[in-house]
């Protein structure tokens, strides 16, 4: 029997319908107004969906903290206990009431920085990292703004209270909270209402949207005079996430407003489907023997979120014939489906049913009827 592999390359326009009940999706060919001065707006799947003076440089304020949190875990422990400077309760504005000397872990410092946006907690993190020189800490934080392709933003402090040269884009924003998120104790810490300090200090987090936008996943916002009010956020729904920032927006509630709309745009570009179906049969790969062919489905259902009106490429990689017996489950071939070139689903197929293999007599008479068959037609 021939163990050939036979290819099956398909489109598949039928897979950008959505599975869910809610209802259809629709296509937004445009974002909606943006009250901001630049904002910026991506797909996990890399996707630019919206972006206004994404380059242009513009004043980070607290989103800065991101950068803090990430250098800060990259050299110390979140058990280490820090001695906090007294260079660091000076540092004004938005606090966590720090005491000179007194001690606390990095966790707690870095849980104060993030949640209620504490300056003092970030000039504490920056001392004890940077062995008493902020500008130490702040030559790890450029390293790392490079390192990260972070080409609009350079940083002066570790705060983001407003400093000549301390600047970054939307865009830099977007991709500095994509990576910060994906640090886990980064993206629990920003997912958290309030902390609690030693002393009774029970301080709330700065982020509306978290406790009043359920699609938010964790966030960072910002302010000072120079910048407006700014935040970089991740949304996620029904499969889809999406990355934002908006910077420079005129007030709080306005900056809630913005960042809550182009993060909802973003969601609504995407949808769930079925890239691969447990129902369907995707080949028939013949057996010999006059038994039928098997046909060859899907080992499970997968889902996938996609962007709307992205159409699908399947491939289907099955035996063109397989030898007896086959049993129900066995694996014999591969589908995959792309969006463009990036991978989104890919399940084994299996055998749908048994075919078994023939005995000695159910040999010899295929064997029989095969030739009375050739026999039959020579002499017609």
């Amino acid at each position: 029997m021939s163990r050939a592999l036979l290819a099956v390359v398909a489109l598949l326009t039928a897979l950008v319908v959505p599975v869910q009940a809610s209802g259809e999706a629709s296509i937004t060919s445009s974002p909606p107004p943006v009250a901001a001065a630049a904002w910026y707006l991506v797909g996990s799947d890399g996707a630019v969906l919206a972006e206004h003076a994404e380059r242009a440089e513009r004043a980070p304020a607290s989103i800065t903290k991101l950068m803090t949190a990430i250098v800060t875990l990259r050299h110390a422990r979140l058990s280490d206990v820090v001695e906090v400077s007294p260079l660091a309760t000076r540092v004004g504005q938005s606090t966590a009431d720090l005491r000179p000397d007194e001690d606390l872990t990095v966790g707690q410092l870095l849980r104060a920085m993030l949640v209620p946006s504490a300056n003092d907690a970030a000039e504490a993190l920056a001392l004890y990292v940077g062995r008493g020189s902020q500008d130490r800490f702040v030559a790890l934080m450029n390293g790392e703004a490079r390192r990260l392709g972070l080409t609009d933003t350079t940083f002066e402090n570790p705060h983001g209270l407003d400093q000549h040269g301390h600047v970054t884009s939307a865009r830099d924003a977007t991709r500095l909270v994509r990576y910060a998120l994906g640090i886990p104790v980064i993206r629990e810490a920003l997912q958290h209402t309030r902390v609690t300090l030693p002393g009774g200090r029970e301080l709330v987090t700065t982020d509306d949207l978290l406790r009043t936008w359920p699609p938010l996943v964790a966030g960072k916002t910002g302010h000072t005079r120079h910048a407006g009010w700014n935040e970089a956020a991740a949304a996620s729904e029904d499969g889809a996430l999406v990355y934002g920032a908006v910077l420079g927006a005129r007030s709080r509630a306005a900056r809630n407003q913005a960042l809550q709309s182009l993060l909802s745009y973003g969601l609504s570009q995407y949808v769930r489907v079925v890239a691969i179906d447990g129902l369907r049969t995707y080949a028939r790969a013949t057996t010999g023997y006059g038994r039928g062919p098997v046909p060859l489905v899907a080992r499970r259902t997968r889902l996938t979120t996609i962007r709307i009106g992205r159409p699908l490429v399947e491939r289907v990689v099955a035996p063109s014939s397989v030898a007896l017996p086959v049993r129900k489950g066995q694996s014999l071939g591969q589908v995959a489906v792309f969006d463009g070139a990036r991978l989104v689903a890919r399940e084994q197929l299996v055998a749908g049913r048994d075919v078994s293999a023939p005995g000695l007599l159910g040999t010899a008479g295929w064997y029989v009827r095969r030739t009375a068959a050739n026999l039959w037609g020579i002499v017609s």
